[in-house]
């Protein structure tokens, strides 16, 4: 499935009850945060914390995670 030239994949079967899962330290204590957990080597787990580990999780390649985090950094997800 691809979407603006973009591979979009979905994964259903990764087991992420056994993650640890951690907030930053520079996260706010107003519960809108997110968490995120290393499931082995190569790939990390992110969620909300609002959904206190009921919620959906995005699971990342090392390489997705930093082409994402680049995006952000860049601007290119800020609301104008």
């Amino acid at each position: 499935m691809t979407s603006s030239g973009s591979q979009i994949r979905i994964t259903s079967n990764i087991d992420v009850s056994g993650a640890s899962f951690r907030k930053s330290s520079w996260s706010a204590y107003n519960g809108n945060c997110v968490e995120f957990a290393e499931l082995g080597p190569r790939l990390l787990a992110v969620r909300d914390s609002k959904q206190q580990g009921n919620g959906p999780v995005l699971v990342f390649t090392g390489a997705e995670w930093s082409v994402f985090t680049a995006r952000v950094k860049s601007g290119e997800f800020d609301f104008h």
